[in-house]
């Protein structure tokens, strides 16, 4: 099986092959990490405590981890964890958010190359994340002795119908994991019909919740509220990720709602840095007073300034909390969406397109409770924001039922890390080294 696998991921290399040297070539990426990727020559491990290997493939999925090992680490001090990814910007984001952990290129899933990462980790643990299955990968921790355990697992309708052509290959794969902690009852149903042991699957609910920011009164939203001089009878509109598209509409509508709704103040959060001029120049075309982020750390708030493009990074998670309705960006064009939970987690009103694949599940459950409008487009997003202004009793009802939505949800981590505790005391008597935290 292992050979056959080889054969068809040189196969599929081969393929992909020109694209790869394009985007090398022109844009910089899959230039580093050959070693590590194709002969899995990744950091050796010098030290002989239980360790887990938690694998996350980009930006979202390190996200993801990072309150989690945070929370092993507290829970269980003396395991020490390691984190592969597979992309440039999930490498240098891990190496920000875990500066004191391991941090390297996954090797692909060739024989050799896993195996050779298998012998200089060593791990106790390997944890993949919602449907990162790797047949060589897990087939190599299992010859080590390590315990294998997928992690905030999902399983849609289409990929279970898709994997059940292939069940006795995939339930074969399935039944190699010793956990499968998925985030709904619906998607174990799914993992146990293609073949996962029934003890093995567990409900643990979604990681993506954990670790909102659920009060308005933090320290960054406070500082960043007095910065731009928000005023306690203001009404603020904040579309945050946007693209091109987005931001036309956005400002298209606030621009006709601002003459009747002279309380009403815009936030605008592009997707990308290199956006920030052209957005700059929209808002300057449609004649409103505005100013920038990045001058609010040298002068002080313009009073009339109706319209602030947040041209900084990073400042979006705490610009959400001063929001009283919400848009987020992505989810007209071809992105599938943004992280929607944020905003929902400080109880703003909520709005959203309709590509929402990347957070579908969560758009439909804040959707199932009322909690957030679908706009199509600049009509339906004008009469979204003109509705909630007119009505702040129906806003904030909207917000609340928002927050609650994610406060229910939270735990995910907690629940997710004493599931993988059972795992540590039971692997590689690691027990009389493994004592949970007092």
């Amino acid at each position: 099986m292992a050979y056959l696998l080889n054969v068809i991921y040189c196969f599929a290399l081969l393929a992909v092959a020109p694209w790869l040297a394009y985007q090398a070539v022109r844009k910089g990426k899959y230039r580093s990490g050959f070693a590590a990727k194709f002969l899995g020559l990744v950091p050796r491990r010098t030290t002989d405590q239980p360790c887990v290997w938690l694998h996350a493939v980009s930006v979202g999925e390190v996200n993801l981890l990072a309150p989690l090992i945070e929370r092993l680490r507290g829970d269980y001090p003396g395991v020490e964890c390691v984190v592969s990814t597979t992309t440039v910007a999930g490498l240098a984001l891990a190496k920000t958010r875990l500066p004191d952990h391991t941090v390297f290129y996954c090797p692909l899933d060739f024989s050799w190359a896993v195996a050779t990462a298998m012998r200089r980790i060593r791990p106790t643990v390997l944890v993949l994340v919602e449907l990162e299955i790797w047949p060589n990968l897990i087939r190599a921790a299992k010859r080590r002795g390590a315990k294998v355990a997928l992690i905030n697992g999902r399983l849609s309708d289409r990929s279970c119908r898709g994997y059940r052509r292939l069940r006795p290959v995939f339930a074969g794969i399935l039944r190699q994991f010793d956990l499968v902690a998925v985030q709904s009852e619906t998607y174990a149903s799914r993992f146990r019909r293609l073949g996962a042991s029934v003890d093995s699957v567990h409900v643990t609910g979604s990681l993506k919740f954990d670790g909102a920011q659920t009060q308005r009164d933090n320290p960054a939203t406070e500082r960043l509220r007095r910065l731009f001089d928000i005023a306690t009878d203001e009404t603020i509109l904040l579309a945050g990720s946007t693209q091109e598209e987005e931001d036309r509409m956005v400002l298209s509508s606030f621009h006709a709602l601002s003459e009747t709704h002279p309380k009403l103040r815009l936030i605008l959060v592009p997707r990308h840095p290199h956006r920030f001029e052209q957005v700059a120049q929209m808002i300057q075309q449609t004649g409103l007073s505005w100013m920038r982020r990045s001058q609010l750390d040298h002068v002080p708030a313009d009073r009339s300034a109706r319209v602030l493009l947040v041209d900084t990074v990073g400042e979006l998670g705490a610009w959400w909390g001063t929001a009283d309705m919400a848009y987020v960006g992505g989810s007209m064009g071809v992105r599938e969406g943004q992280n929607m939970i944020e905003p929902a987690a400080y109880g703003a009103a909520v709005s959203f397109g309709p590509r929402t694949k990347n957070f579908r599940h969560v758009a439909a459950a804040l959707l199932d409770c009322q909690a957030a409008v679908v706009v199509h487009n600049i009509d339906d997003f004008t009469q979204f924001v003109a509705k909630m202004v007119a009505h702040p009793d129906q806003a904030a009802a909207m917000g609340q039922r928002a927050a609650a939505l994610v406060r229910s949800q939270l735990g995910a981590t907690q629940r997710t890390t004493v599931a993988l505790g059972e795992l540590f005391e039971g692997g590689h008597n690691a027990q009389s080294r493994l004592r949970p935290a007092a």
